[in-house]
């Protein structure tokens, strides 16, 4: 018998993706005005509705991601208060939670970094979303991704040939959902180590080339091991 499972953010573009493509999964998507996450008893109630053994928690600020400069009041509720709630009402209710976190969370200078690395975000979203881990990892029947994802087709006109990532489509991680969702602890979910013109091309042969500049002061080398996905 499978599992039912609660989405979050269930009007958000990853859940729609999944809404979308999901064959293997029972899943029961929530949007935000259905499970308000800075509201315990909202949240409470809907689990109380859906009875779910599993919560996958999609809501969360994420672009533009100058609003988590702007606005760190949003930022701080929505990604790691909000987060912190639903970590205690799945405790509560002894209910796995699955936290999609970002790969932004390691300092993006070396590369390569594995799930015991240590940790220095380079951005306020990525520092939100570590402070959403922080209460995530209190709870010991939960599992943090640390995903590096973006829309299909590529957004963006121009694409960075010197910043290295791995990026993959939200289609991408639908697939390995669910050989993935029973672990626990942390993992590293994306695709190929590459420069985002290269991942971009593939998808978008109209993409044009652009190089990280200095000023940007953004970090050329944000690859992550995935050897651990890769034995799942």
């Amino acid at each position: 018998m499978k599992k039912k499972i609660l989405v979050t953010g269930g009007d958000g573009r990853f859940a729609k993706v999944l809404k979308r493509n999901n064959k293997k999964l029972d899943l029961f998507f929530v949007s935000k005005k259905q499970c308000d996450i800075l509201n315990l008893n909202s949240i409470t109630k809907i689990i109380k509705k859906i009875k779910p053994k599993i919560l996958i928690h999609c809501t969360g600020l994420s672009r533009p991601m100058k609003i988590h400069e702007k606005n760190i009041s949003k930022s701080i509720d929505l990604n790691i208060i909000g987060t912190a709630n639903i970590t205690k009402i799945c405790k509560k209710n002894n209910i796995k939670l699955v936290y999609f976190s970002t790969g932004y969370v390691y300092e993006g200078k070396k590369g390569n970094y594995s799930e015991n690395d240590p940790v220095k975000p380079f951005n306020n979203y990525a520092l939100s979303k570590l402070g959403g881990e922080c209460a995530v990892a209190l709870y010991k029947n939960s599992l943090i991704l640390r995903i590096t994802m973006t829309e299909k087709p590529f957004l963006h006109k121009k694409a960075y040939t010197n910043l290295k990532s791995n990026f993959m489509f939200h289609e991408d991680l639908v697939k390995i959902l669910p050989k993935i969702i029973n672990q626990k602890g942390i993992l590293n979910v994306g695709g190929k180590s590459q420069s985002v013109y290269s991942f971009a091309k593939k998808n978008n042969f109209k993409v044009k080339k652009i190089k990280a500049k200095k000023s940007q002061n953004l970090p050329l080398n944000q690859t992550m091991n995935l050897a651990k996905l890769k034995k799942l």
